[in-house]
């Protein structure tokens, strides 16, 4: 199956895992996807992840981070630039989210990166999603 959106079908696919409590959710793999990811664990939001397979059928199985009583640690996940709307942002303009308290992930020329690691690194670029 191709989806015109793979970021927003990533977006989705967790959102709907979190919705029914289900504690892993697995995602077709690609190297945007797993920089996302990447970060989504690194900032504490999932619990882990790991790619299966090699080539067409590869896939990411993330496992999704739950608290006290099963509330789900993400709260949003929104996509921002789509595919029909880009949204950049320059480094002084990059959205903090729930004062700080979030976060957001950016497409810069250096890679994928959070919006805070963006403005250390004086970077600007396309706003993926905002995660809180």
């Amino acid at each position: 199956m191709s989806t015109t959106d793979p970021i927003s079908d990533l977006i989705s696919r967790i959102r709907n895992a979190i919705r029914i409590r289900h504690a892993t959710v697995d995602v077709p793999a690609s190297r945007l996807k797993l920089e996302i990811v990447r970060i989504l664990k690194e900032e504490g939001y999932i619990e882990n992840y790991v790619q299966t397979g090699q080539g067409k059928g590869a896939a990411i199985r993330i496992h999704l981070r739950y608290g006290h009583q099963k509330k789900p640690v993400i709260t949003t996940l929104a996509r921002v630039s789509k595919p029909g709307c880009r949204v950049y942002a320059a480094k002084a303009e990059i959205p903090e989210i729930l004062g700080g308290i979030g976060l957001c992930i950016i497409s810069t020329p250096q890679g994928i990166l959070t919006g805070k690691q963006a403005k250390a690194r004086g970077l600007g670029g396309e706003v993926l999603c905002s995660v809180s």
